[in-house]
């Protein structure tokens, strides 16, 4: 019961929602770009995807200087609520924009990603 009240927590945010959500469609992405379009800073973006590692419902994977994370498809026990995730939050305008600005960030490199938000900017316009 407690891994299932560490799970439930994790997604009661609606950052993690948006990761969580952003992951069906992606199967892997950066921290760099996770922050890019969340829109924050990446200090908040990282305490997000910890307490989702933590809760076992992403997993992440060094690459050089970059880490990258997706969704615990190893951890079945995952899927009703994934499926469910994707029932309610289907037809979100948020999610929707979320899926558009992660298509137009996923073509950044990751180095050139970094150096903006280390600037204070963002790669996408008409945020």
């Amino acid at each position: 019961m407690d891994e299932f009240l560490l799970i439930l927590k994790a997604l009661s945010d609606k950052n993690r929602l948006r990761i969580f959500y952003a992951l069906f469609s992606f199967q892997e992405l950066c921290a760099c770009q996770i922050t890019e379009f969340l829109n924050v800073a990446g200090a908040t973006a990282s305490r997000h995807l910890s307490l989702m590692v933590t809760a076992g419902i992403l997993k992440n994977r060094k690459q050089g200087r970059w880490v990258y994370f997706r969704l615990n498809a190893e951890d079945a026990s995952l899927e009703p609520i994934v499926h469910w995730v994707k029932q309610k939050l289907g037809h979100s305008a948020q999610l929707k924009n979320d899926l558009e600005a992660l298509n137009r960030i996923a073509v950044i490199p990751c180095e050139d990603l970094s150096r903006k938000q280390r600037e204070g900017s963002s790669c996408l316009k008409n945020r």
